[in-house]
């Protein structure tokens, strides 16, 4: 293993979006065993030093390849399309008049079953980029586009927390 390597090198995945949780979790586990600075201690402090590094940075692959959008952005980055997400906010008109149309919605909503209709919107939407992030790393090798769906996942994920806060509003 070189500490250098992409997360899916480390973690022996092909390096594409669509990946099988079960694997993720199992080769996780099993590089943390290798890795555990117990595993060291008769070799002294250096090489639990190293051994701990190792933690850390599979840690961190796992963390990545666990969690779709963080992946996608991942894959995004490693082939040159930079996410970007705090200067590059142009996202095409219809998806702009949706978050519009469920912010009012957002706004306007009075009851759980009102959030909740939101919340099954929002999944649906989730499914749907996801879906086309997929489409465009796996197959379609567009980059460029996935970060654009990304960016769109990204604002989902935080009107997401918007729709939880406001769930949690009306708990009260």
């Amino acid at each position: 293993m070189d500490i250098s390597d992409t997360d899916f090198a480390l973690f022996g995945l092909p390096e594409q979006f669509a990946q099988d949780r079960t694997a993720i979790e199992a080769r996780w586990k099993e590089l943390q065993r290798e890795a555990h600075p117990d595993r060291f201690a008769a070799q002294g402090a250096a090489a639990q030093r190293v051994a701990m590094q190792w933690s850390v940075r599979i840690n961190e692959a796992h963390q990545r390849l666990k969690n779709p959008l963080r992946r996608a952005a991942y894959l995004c980055e490693l082939r040159g399309a930079a996410i970007d997400a705090e200067r590059n906010t142009a996202m095409p008109a219809q998806f702009l008049h949706e978050q519009i149309e469920w912010r009012e919605a957002l706004d306007e909503a009075s009851s759980e079953a009102e959030l909740d209709a939101l919340v099954a919107r929002l999944e649906r939407a989730r499914s749907g980029v996801l879906t086309e992030v997929e489409r465009l790393l796996d197959q379609a090798g567009d980059s460029a586009g996935a970060a654009q769906q990304v960016r769109a996942l990204m604002f989902l994920e935080r009107f997401a927390h918007a729709v939880e806060a406001r769930f949690d509003q009306l708990g009260q």
